[in-house]
């Protein structure tokens, strides 16, 4: 009994009353196609029912019991998913990892620093005798065993970018600087009343005029019609870039005050609002990406500390040299110190040194080797971010745990998978079961035991379709994975030729790429392929997306772009941190059913407009949630519980609305129903019925219309994207660059991706993706394939042609997997 974990009549979302037996101290696939119920098994039922019991145990009360009639078996629970967020620009995976820290304190014990004055090179501080406190002050000093000047000790917080005392002051420990690109928003030929300013349109730019005419005739300096900004004095030209209030105008009028009224002339500036703005929105506005650009900082040069924190050394490396340098070369460095220090040093740093050797050979074993400390959290793929917390388990004591993790092979290269998998065993060897939803082939022929969720998505899914090894579930005749693994329904490919044009990235050296120059053809679907962290994304996204750019850091050019109309990103990122935002008002059709709504006969009568209908807006949602459907509760040492709202009972709306009703559904059903519902609900109204049967085809049928976009996964955001951009398309020629959007689709819904991807390219498009997936590269008509390894080792292109062609190159690790 105890060797086993049991579930029985789960009913949670799209379960049906299922029920099924995992075996525990093994490793185990869940699988299916997306949307059949793998997460709800997983997270919403297993995992939540754990951490239910567990938090009872200790007396805490909070969470909802999941549907389902009974579960025996249960252990403590892990749960690791890719949801990144993090999104402080300052997180580091030096500073996640803490690694950044005992770093700090290697630096604090032994770094060697010259004297300002005589610039005589003075020993790590334990070797000065003379150290000095100064009273009421946390400071010490230590004098120059040469010429005894006075100087402050340095500690740990001196070599942080983060203190006031380690940051680099001109960019704050950043390491960049932005600025306002002037030559983007002024047009020195141009008058204000031929549009000089670029920011000013219509009406708004009447409005601004006559403020700026007034404030120039306030200060004397009145400006005449048409005249060009080339030929503005100083005086004019302050009060159009900095505004009344500015010290530039008060150089210029030193004893006058600024106008107090618009209509006396209080203008703002141009440059001085755009700063506002760009502070006050976080940098994220469509005016920031379009005026101010980003630069390495000119006095740190990106290196973030201050200059006398950057130049300490410990073993002729300073901080930035190392946190720079791949994690696998800071693992040589720690070796090679650990061997060279004399036992008094290694006494005072042997902690930090333990510290740094097992974090980092934790996350070299999974394939991270490759990252940098100074690498932004921000910027790492959702499979990179779950690896980086899976790496804090490994070597952990723990026994009899339930591990569940969401793909955590999603942005790994089929050579690194192998490497994943040894690690998984490990935990599970210690006597803990390992639970992954997967759909990764080479995954499930290493897993103890695979359980088959579907035979579809939503209504259709729900059940187990298929469980046992890999061989078991090729004959069992229901099981979708086991059609794909028998090779059914697989597309046979013939390679487009595109329109003999071609776009070309010129000498890049962006990150790790070494001087490449490489052609994507045009009118075709290529695939950019390699072992993680060989360039891809650094090519990709770094370089082509950036390609019209005013500015441009780390490439040549990039020629061929002046063939698109437009060019369309879908990254991982999320579409929304907004738990307001949903599928349905994000693909604009919420807008048309509140109207739909509104039309009916029993909503006129009683008054309601389209407003009444929205759970944003005051008027006819519940004001107790909000129109959210739910409260959140705090949880003291937990993070916050949501709760179904005691007063709509989930159902956002007041009862008035809810007696409104289309087809038999009230407002609130139709939030709660699938896309692939709806769009048989609303088969009369063309407007709606098209923008959903376009997501049914792109597999994203079994969504619920009222999911908050939160909770989509890396992969769902990204199709989703897509879809919408499809929508709004036209008669465009687009550019598309995609990044792995096979993320978290089972290989029969990848093979459904294939189709809409073609029908792309098909209407006169091209497509560049990332791409991991075997099944992907091999439905693709051109592969840039760049490597041979991740890091310092990678940035080269290896192989270059179509999939029949990269199979034979012995250089390439994709040609391998092929």
């Amino acid at each position: 009994m105890n060797d086993v974990i049991h579930v029985k009549g789960a009913r949670e979302n799209n379960l049906k009353n299922l029920s099924v037996t995992l075996p525990k101290n093994k490793l185990v696939v869940l699988t299916g196609p997306s949307g059949s119920g793998k997460s709800t098994l997983a997270m919403d039922t297993l995992f939540k029912e754990c951490q239910r019991q567990y938090l009872e145990s200790m007396g805490l009360q909070g969470i909802n019991k999941p549907k389902v009639d009974s579960m025996s078996g249960l252990s403590p629970a892990i749960s690791i998913n890719q949801q990144n967020t993090n999104r402080n620009p300052r997180s580091t995976v030096g500073t996640v990892t803490d690694m950044y820290t005992s770093l700090r304190m290697v630096f604090e014990k032994l770094g060697q620093r010259h004297c300002p004055v005589c610039h005589h090179e003075i020993d790590p501080t334990f070797n000065s005798e003379e150290i000095e406190k100064e009273e009421g002050s946390f400071k010490e000093y230590i004098f120059c065993s040469n010429c005894h000047d006075r100087m402050e000790k340095l500690t740990r917080t001196h070599f942080s970018y983060n203190k006031t005392e380690g940051a680099c002051p001109t960019c704050k420990g950043l390491g960049e600087t932005v600025d306002i690109h002037q030559e983007s928003v002024f047009h020195q030929q141009l008058s204000i009343e031929e549009g000089a300013v670029d920011l000013w349109k219509g009406r708004y730019a009447e409005w601004q005029i006559s403020v700026v005419k007034a404030a120039m005739s306030y200060y004397g300096v009145p400006l005449e019609e048409r005249v060009p900004l080339q030929e503005y004095s100083p005086e004019q030209k302050a009060i159009l870039y900095y505004g009344v209030e500015s010290e530039e105008v008060k150089e210029h009028f030193p004893d006058m005050k600024p106008p107090k009224t618009v209509e006396k002339g209080k203008f703002e500036g141009v440059l001085t609002g755009m700063w506002r703005r760009f502070t006050e929105k976080s940098g994220s506005s469509t005016e920031a990406e379009e005026y101010f650009y980003s630069q390495v900082c000119p006095d740190c040069e990106g290196e973030r500390l201050n200059e006398i924190s950057r130049n300490v050394t410990v073993e002729n490396m300073t901080i930035p040299m190392l946190v720079s340098h791949s994690l696998e070369e800071m693992f040589n460095w720690t070796l090679h110190l650990e061997k060279t220090l004399d036992k008094k040093s290694y006494k005072l740093v042997e902690n930090f040194i333990q510290d740094l050797k097992t974090k980092l050979t934790r996350i070299i074993k999974i394939g991270l080797g490759y990252l940098t400390l100074d690498r932004q959290v921000i910027t790492l793929s959702g499979g990179e971010a779950q690896r980086l917390k899976l790496s804090a388990l490994l070597d952990s004591a723990l026994t009899g745990v339930l591990y569940i993790m969401d793909e955590p092979t999603v942005g790994l290269h089929p050579k690194d998978t192998m490497g994943l998998v040894s690690v998984l065993k490990r935990l599970r060897d210690l006597g803990n079961t390992v639970l992954l939803i997967e759909h990764d082939v080479d995954v499930m022929k290493e897993a103890d035991y695979i359980i088959d969720i579907g035979p579809g998505a939503g209504k259709q899914g729900g059940t187990v379709v298929g469980q046992g090894t890999l061989q078991e579930l090729i004959n069992i005749e229901r099981s979708v994975t086991g059609k794909f693994l028998r090779g059914e329904g697989v597309i046979k490919k013939t390679y487009r030729d595109g329109t003999g044009e071609g776009i070309t990235v010129h000498h890049a050296e962006v990150h790790n790429l070494k001087d490449v120059t490489v052609t994507f053809p045009i009118g075709c679907l290529t695939a950019v392929t390699g072992v993680s962290g060989s360039g891809k994304s650094s090519l990709v996204f770094d370089v082509l997306a950036k390609g019209d750019d005013k500015i441009h850091e780390g490439f040549d050019k990039v020629t061929g772009l002046d063939h698109f109309d437009q060019m369309i990103i879908v990254g991982q990122s999320p579409l929304s941190r907004m738990k307001r935002s949903n599928i349905a008002t994000y693909i604009d059709v919420f807008t048309h059913i509140r109207g739909i709504f509104a039309k009916d006969r029993s909503a006129k009568a009683k008054g309601f407009s389209a407003k009444h209908f929205s759970f944003n807006t005051v008027g006819g949602r519940c004001e107790n949630c909000q129109g959210l459907g739910y409260v959140t509760t705090n949880m003291l040492f937990f993070p916050e519980m949501e709760v179904v709202c005691p007063v709509c009972h989930g159902k956002r709306f007041q009862q008035k609305i809810l007696s409104v009703k289309y087809d038999g559904l009230s407002i609130n059903d139709i939030l709660e129903s699938s896309i692939l519902d709806c769009s048989s609900i609303f088969k009369k109204e063309k407007k709606v019925r098209g923008v959903l049967e376009l997501l049914v085809e792109i597999g994203l049928g079994y969504l619920k219309m009222g999911q908050s976009l939160t909770t989509l996964s890396g992969g769902e955001g990204q199709r989703l994207k897509l879809a919408k951009e499809l929508i709004k398309q036209g008669n465009k020629r687009s550019l598309y660059l995609l990044d792995e959007p096979t993320t978290g689709l089972h290989p029969n819904d990848v093979t459904q991706l294939l189709k809409l991807l073609n029908r792309l390219v098909d209407a006169g498009n091209t497509v560049i993706l990332v791409e991991h997936n075997s099944q992907m590269i091999k439905g693709a008509d051109w592969i840039v394939d760049l490597g041979p390894e991740g890091g310092d080792h990678g940035g080269q292109i290896i192989a270059e042609g179509t999939p029949d062609i990269i199979v034979k190159n012995p250089k390439s690790y994709t040609g391998k997997y092929l």
